[in-house]
């Protein structure tokens, strides 16, 4: 690359442009999931819109593949790229709360955690997932769930406008009534049709929750997952919890005693007092034999939301896979818990998330999101420190997942995909809604310049 090209594209910069001399290059390239090792050509680190612009351009005209990263969390490791240019917003960090109308403004930045930072004050809080450090963008591009879903909706259903960088250089606003075939591809349709430099989202009035994990040996797993599955069925919406496989991790403030034991958890969460939450619960809880332990609280919701952070910090070894679930049988149970028993390490788990409630109110058509009748979305992830275990981690994930396969939907959730989903199973994950999202994916972004992702190709002319 000619030594005055990148000196005026640097000139466009208010941002750094990071190359891999630069002091801070391995630093600025590290991924969330360590099992990524990605080395681009050029980073650059944007701070307002015009930079966006200007890095968009650049990688246009350059050629170099292109790939969009927000607050870096992605387990693919989507944020990164070999030889091209990275388009880094992670110091786009703003954050305005408008409380009476119970709007926020967020910038493509974010984590969720700055997110509940701000709106806390105001005694508020927005969809997103269950760990802090998780970037807003990429999480409300793929759909979002989390403990308010079952509430509030899905991410995306709280999603009122986004401000977007186009593959031509435009900058335009997607709203239901500007730009809406392009606003109905952003809710689930991932980072293929511009980058999204922010978003203006729905608040609801959330404060404090009733919340925290309930432990049980494994040995009584299949229990309580019959039981979490049966009480989800008519469970108050206020409850937002899901149920869990894993170990109890190795570490305070965990008893001792207990460390790195196999385990079954659900991960409560109560949108109201502590009495009414206990009260709600307390269906799920009768016939179960005594827990290990139960830690439920009444909690700041966003210290519910950064519960898990100190557990997976940035850096470790991840490889997950995800599938939608349509009924969880006695037989899909047993599965489970066999998988489980095989885990490689103590940091291992398998997660179901609802998605029913308010998220299931939502018409299939209105969103690009394809699952609005599952009532699971499962996660397995294979996760460790140490490099010498990805291959173990691997290994186990996709076999716990093809086990499972007899009792999932082939469609899974994009958040929960490695990078390794050929087309095929893009296709079937977006259903009905492929055709649609690959005409306006041709629409905006006809050469595909955005295909670092879980690509779409677009749609060519009949």
């Amino acid at each position: 690359m000619q030594a005055d090209t990148l000196e005026g594209f640097k000139s466009r910069l208010r941002g750094e442009l990071i190359q891999p001399d630069h002091p801070g290059y391995d630093a600025a390239r590290a991924m969330y999931n360590g099992m990524i090792d990605k080395r681009p050509a050029l980073i650059a680190r944007c701070v307002d819109v015009a930079d966006v612009v200007a890095a968009v351009a650049f990688g246009r005209e350059s050629g170099l593949p292109l790939a969009i990263r927000g607050g870096g969390h992605s387990g693919p490791g989507l944020g990164g790229v070999d030889r091209g240019l990275v388009i880094d917003l992670s110091a786009m960090r703003g954050v305005r709360v408008d409380p009476e109308t119970r709007t926020v403004r967020v910038a493509a930045g974010c984590t969720s955690g700055d997110v509940d930072h701000a709106t806390h004050a105001f005694g508020l809080a927005v969809p997103f997932g269950i760990i802090a450090s998780t970037g807003v963008a990429g999480l409300t591009l793929g759909g979002g769930s989390g403990y308010l879903t079952r509430r509030h909706g899905l991410t995306i259903d709280n999603l009122l406008e986004a401000d977007v960088v186009l593959a031509d250089g435009r900058f335009v606003t997607a709203s239901a009534d500007r730009n809406a075939d392009l606003f109905w591809a952003l809710r689930g349709g991932g980072g293929n049709f511009g980058v999204v430099t922010s978003f203006l989202f729905r608040a609801h009035p959330v404060s404090t929750v009733f919340a925290g994990p309930v432990f049980w040996d494994i040995s009584h797993g299949r229990a309580v997952m019959q039981a979490f599955r049966d009480f989800q069925a008519t469970a108050p919406e206020a409850f937002g919890g899901f149920v869990g496989l894993k170990s109890v991790p190795p570490t305070e403030p965990f008893p001792e005693a207990h460390w790195s034991r196999r385990a079954c958890a659900v991960m409560a969460c109560f949108d109201g007092s502590e009495a009414a939450g206990r009260a709600a619960m307390q269906p799920l809880l009768d016939g179960l034999p005594e827990p290990l332990f139960d830690w439920r609280q009444p909690l700041p919701f966003p210290a519910l939301q950064s519960m898990f952070d100190p557990f997976f910090p940035a850096g470790l070894q991840w490889y997950w896979k995800g599938a939608f679930v349509s009924e969880l049988p006695d037989a899909a149970i047993d599965a489970h818990i066999e998988q489980i028993l095989k885990a490689p390490t103590d940091l291992s788990l398998m997660h179901l998330y609802p998605v029913d409630g308010a998220a299931a109110r939502v018409p299939v058509a209105d969103t690009a999101w394809p699952a609005r009748r599952a009532r699971w979305s499962m996660v397995i992830a294979g996760v460790d420190p140490d490099p010498a275990r990805a291959g173990k981690l691997r290994d186990w994930a996709r076999g716990y997942w093809h086990a499972l396969r007899p009792h999932s939907q082939e469609a899974g959730y994009v958040n929960f995909m490695m990078g390794e989903e050929d087309g095929g199973r893009i296709e079937a994950t977006y259903g009905p809604h492929h055709d649609r999202l690959a005409a306006i994916k041709a629409k905006y972004d006809p050469g595909n310049l955005f295909r670092i992702n879980h690509n779409i190709a677009p749609a060519t002319a009949s």
